[in-house]
């Protein structure tokens, strides 16, 4: 008569403490306790599912009742309380699932039957599964005899959900938490249940199966069940990802080298690929994270061992780690973790997908002389913190704004019409391009000069090579035509109007120094400014380095109108001599 089928999950079931997976920490704790004779009156086993909690629960009571115990400290399975165990007749343990036993009747008759004392062996156990899902009134006939159980009582208590069970059940038990099983421990395993079953298994197959199962052996051994049906006693790499619809390593590495070839139709083209193969984008996107986190684990020799994959994988991660830059890496998860926020409530899904695939080929080369629409802006910005900022449009600088002081009383003559028409002969401008400043002390305007430059510097020609050194006076007087072109942007040029371009010692790197955080992020968010600035200058190696300073206190910077307002508030003649002349400032 043929042997009946038995799954692996069954079949390989720990029967003692050596055979446990995963736990040898935990489970060398229970023997000692053994050996020395503590054994308390209750345990608590928590941990994920699968782990070998309940399985542990087993072995401990069948160690406890052997009456000829190994040296190594495992049941001989030879006595008559080991064979009683074995043959599931033994009346000294009782299991007892509290997911479907877990009313006020049941607990009241398992303690009835803690009063009947062991028949053979020492203790009688009991092992509760699941006991979170016990119900208030449940638990609380229970803590009586928990606490106080007799002396051949053992109590095993075992949740995955450990935070459901009441403190007064917790504290009543010893606690013990069982780890995830590691993905090296379960192919170790698996290539054992392989070769138990005659089975020929690839070990990148083993390894495709442990890290589905995700810590669990259980799964691990359902799973391996499953492929070895499909795949006829030889279990392939190409035959499990198939059978478990796992996308192929090959895909993520292919993907990888596009990004940093900048290659965005080859991009697409593979995700169309996984499309067509019946993947989830979604599991894509994961994968793809997944994949550049194992990049950046492969990169550093100290954080190897956190690479779960087989040696011959890791090869290949290692060799490709090498071609990554650790930025790159950071930047690249940053974009697949938005898209994975984003994917559930996008409503073109495939698009945020492919947007998302366009960005990281963008990644590669941030600062080269791309379209300003096609470099991400806080990539382009080469900046240390961040900025938004007070509001100012470019205007032409009129005489009032070039006197030196006004007094805070004074005698005020006539004044010509000349004094509040702007002349038609514009100078060149100076470094700052018109920013009027009140300061704290003194109520002095300053002015720097009138603002009007005749020729149009966004057509320049980008003939300078890359890295090579930025002409200082051509990036001031592109600062200063870039606020006089785009008043529309009243933000950034207000932002641009408190501060300036300073030279570094890279000579392609410019330093502006800005008051608050807000002001930073309006330089950061125009791409359309960095782009103007490198046109105009001729250069592409062109770079803004922003930085935070909070503890300088600038002056305020204010329009004609306020300046002439604040003027005209501090001395009322101003305004009663502008008013009889009937004189009108033009901006």
């Amino acid at each position: 008569m043929d042997t009946p089928y038995i799954v692996s999950a069954r079949k390989y079931r720990p029967s003692t403490f050596r055979s446990v997976v995963g736990q040898k920490s935990l489970t060398g704790t229970l023997k000692n306790a053994i050996d020395s004779d503590r054994l308390a009156q209750a345990y608590m086993f928590c941990g994920p599912r699968g782990v070998g909690k309940t399985s542990c629960a087993r072995i401990f009571a069948k160690t406890i009742n052997c009456l000829n115990p190994t040296a190594e400290g495992e049941a001989c399975n030879e006595c008559e309380s080991c064979r009683a165990f074995n043959e599931g007749r033994s009346i000294n343990v009782v299991e007892l699932d509290a997911a479907s036993n877990n009313s006020v009747e049941n607990i009241r008759a398992l303690n009835e039957q803690v009063r009947i004392p062991p028949q053979i062996g020492s203790y009688r156990v009991f092992i509760i599964d699941e006991v979170h899902m016990l119900s208030t009134a449940a638990f609380n006939a229970f803590l009586k005899t928990l606490e106080e159980p007799p002396r051949y009582v053992v109590f095993i208590l075992a949740t995955t959900e450990k935070h459901k069970v009441i403190p007064t059940i917790l504290s009543r038990c010893q606690i013990y938490d069982f780890s995830r099983i590691t993905v090296a421990d379960i192919a170790e395993h698996l290539a054992y249940v392989a070769s138990q079953e005659h089975i020929d298994a690839e070990p990148a197959a083993l390894n495709v199966i442990a890290r589905k199962a995700d810590g669990a052996m259980r799964d691990a051994l359902s799973i391996f069940d499953q492929v070895a049906a499909s795949c006829q006693g030889h279990i392939t790499y190409s035959g499990t990802i198939a059978n478990l619809n796992v996308l192929d390593y090959d895909y993520y590495f292919r993907l990888v080298e596009v990004f940093l070839a900048g290659d965005v139709a080859q991009s697409l083209l593979i995700y169309k690929e996984v499309r067509d193969a019946g993947f989830d984008s979604l599991s894509f996107v994961n994968g793809i994270g997944s994949h550049v986190r194992d990049l950046m684990v492969a990169a550093d020799a100290r954080t190897l061992p956190l690479l779960e994959v087989s040696q011959d994988v890791a090869e290949k991660y290692k060799e490709q780690a090498a071609l990554i830059k650790p930025r790159w890496a950071y930047a690249a998860m940053n974009l697949v973790n938005d898209c994975d926020l984003n994917y559930r409530s996008a409503t073109n899904k495939q698009f945020l997908v492919e947007l998302t695939l366009i960005r990281l080929c963008q990644l590669a080369n941030p600062d080269g002389p791309a379209d300003s629409a096609s470099v991400p802006p806080r990539l382009a910005l080469q900046s240390a913190d961040s900025a938004p900022a007070r509001e100012s449009s470019a205007v032409r600088q009129a005489p009032v704004q070039q006197t030196a002081a006004v007094p805070q009383a004074a005698t005020v003559q006539q004044p010509r019409p000349a004094a509040v028409i702007p002349p038609k002969t514009v100078p060149r401008p100076m470094s700052r391009p018109h920013t009027v400043r009140i300061s704290s002390q003194q109520h002095t305007p300053v002015s720097s000069g009138t603002q009007t430059v005749a020729t149009n510097t966004t057509g320049a020609v980008s003939n300078a090579e890359p890295g090579s050194p930025v002409n200082y006076d051509a990036l001031k007087r592109a600062w200063a035509q870039f606020m006089a072109d785009h008043k529309e942007q009243r933000i950034l040029v207000s932002s641009m109007r408190v501060s300036e371009p300073a030279p570094t010692d890279d000579p392609s790197v410019f330093r502006v120094t800005v008051d608050n955080p807000g002001q930073r992020q309006a330089f950061e968010d125009s791409a359309l400014l960095y782009d103007y600035l490198r046109r105009a200058t001729g250069n592409p190696s062109l770079r803004l380095d922003v930085v935070v300073d909070t503890t300088v206190q600038r002056p305020i910077a204010m329009t004609q109108r306020e300046f002439l307002d604040s003027l005209m508030e501090r001395n009322p003649n101003i305004k009663s001599v502008l008013g009889s002349i009937e004189a009108e400032l033009i901006n």
